[in-house]
């Protein structure tokens, strides 16, 4: 399915939990009243609609972080069964947590009812309705999507096969353009129309789409073929797996009126990192204010028990490798950098220096290494925008001049708090699978992943699992 479309399903999908979740609301609240049990229950109109708007963000928001929006096209019912089960369990829990926070006191009965009711409604519409609102939009109950594909080649074939693939998603290969007529055989035969042709074929055939295939330079001399489409108004698209081993996503932009074809190796939605960077400054500036108390008693523990300056300064590898300040709470001797050359022999890892039981560490510092508490100054980082609250860990610039030319993307994402690596192991990952992870973080990259990773944070820290 095209990538665009699949976004309007997700959208479509979330559009309609959001429906039928206020749907089981109200049905729960009813059948609760209905029931007359000993203790009366009721909500007052600012409370319901609080608790329903809580309802209709969480429930879309579970289903991107469970990732259920993108196996819409199941047709297997136990899987639809299964990412409901987990979504309406997760939701539930979300809502008893929410309204103990607000100390509201909710019926039992209805809780369960709306945790029934929720998971019933969705169910039922995601194995039919659900079907039948995918398969409207890919035309299924009406005339295919019909895409010609221009060119022979062996890319043309390539990309003949997935079409092939896609003929239950409602497209249908219609057959392909080249200079010369013929027949082309994929899996089935295909006629192939001369390009010359294609006027008097886009009056006579209904074709919805053609996509090029042919190798870059034979682009500029099919001109007039785009033109032809332009004015006919047919979607035209291009192939662009000029490249076959470079995996960067591509996508069309402007400077002015000069279309770009972009290629990106990291994470491209302004909308979506703008929403993280957002996310970033609210909860980093929270987290400041609620832990003011606790950053001064931390600052008078590093001050009373070693000599030395409170904070440690160093700098370090931002987004792109720009140079800026980085804040810890120090946890080490005052000279513990000019101590650092002598024990490089110790160093468990072979380009950043890592030891187990490091033995600059003050007192106390190991206690505010084991639970994480000497990163807190870098909320401040994450405030300035130098980093952000979920990313590549920073690098010091010495450890970024031993790295190897594929670990040097990693510096294309703003660096975080935590990442895959922090939640995976920590200190006892090797540095090798630490870069690989920051690659998959960076290659999977979503909202929803961040939210997960931050979660599985929050234990890993207050147990100090995995700390060294």
């Amino acid at each position: 399915m095209y990538s665009r479309r699949h976004r309007k399903h997700r959208v479509l999908f979330a559009f309609w939990d959001i429906v039928l979740v206020a749907a089981a609301f109200e049905a729960a609240y009813l059948t609760r009243a209905y029931l007359q049990f000993e203790r009366v229950f009721f909500l007052t109109g600012s409370e319901r609609a609080l608790l329903l708007g809580f309802c209709s963000v969480t429930w879309p928001l579970i289903g991107l972080w469970l990732e259920i929006y993108d196996r819409l096209d199941s047709r297997d019912p136990r899987v639809i069964l299964s990412d409901t089960v987990r979504q309406g369990v997760y939701g539930s829990l979300c809502l008893v947590v929410f309204q103990f926070l607000l100390r509201l006191d909710l019926s039992r009965p209805f809780l369960g009812f709306f945790a029934a009711y929720a998971w019933l409604f969705v169910y039922l519409f995601r194995l039919t309705a659900g079907r039948l609102l995918i398969g409207i939009d890919r035309g299924e109950f009406r005339s295919p999507h019909q895409v010609l594909v221009a060119g022979c080649g062996e890319r043309a074939r390539r990309l003949a096969e997935t079409l092939e693939l896609s003929a239950h998603k409602g497209v249908h290969l219609a057959g392909f353009l080249d200079a010369e007529p013929g027949t082309l055989i994929v899996t089935a035969e295909y006629p192939v129309f001369p390009y010359r042709d294609l006027h008097q074929l886009l009056r006579r055939q209904v074709i919805d789409e053609i996509i090029f295939a042919v190798d870059s330079e034979r682009l500029a001399g099919l001109e007039e073929v785009f033109l032809l489409c332009d004015e006919e108004g047919v979607r035209t698209r291009v192939a662009v797996d000029f490249f076959p081993h470079v995996n960067s996503d591509v996508y069309l932009d402007r400077l002015g009126v000069i279309p770009l074809l972009t290629f990106s190796a990291t994470p491209h939605d302004e909308v979506r990192l703008m929403v993280k960077r957002i996310t970033d400054v609210i909860l980093a500036t929270a987290g400041l204010v609620a832990m003011s108390p606790l950053l001064l008693l931390v600052a008078l523990v590093v001050r009373v028990t070693s000599p030395g300056p409170i904070l440690f300064r160093q700098h370090r590898c931002g987004l792109n490798g720009r140079r800026f300040m980085f804040y810890k709470f120090r946890s080490m001797v005052e000279n513990a950098e000019a101590l650092k050359p002598s024990l490089e022999h110790l160093s468990e890892r072979t380009t950043a220096f890592k030891i187990r039981n490091d033995p600059r560490l003050t007192p106390a510092g190991k206690f505010l290494r084991k639970f994480s508490i000497d990163e807190w100054p870098q909320l401040w980082n994450v405030i300035r925008g130098d980093m952000s609250l979920v990313g590549p860990r920073p690098a010091v610039p010495s450890e970024v001049e031993k790295y190897e030319r594929w670990q040097r993307r990693r510096l294309r994402m703003r660096p975080g708090l935590t990442c895959l690596w922090a939640v995976s192991g920590r200190d006892t990952v090797d540095f090798d699978t630490w870069m690989r992870m920051d690659m998959q973080y960076i290659d999977t990259w979503s909202l929803a992943l961040d939210w997960k990773i931050l979660i599985r944070t929050i234990p890993r820290v207050l147990t100090g699992h995995g700390a060294s």
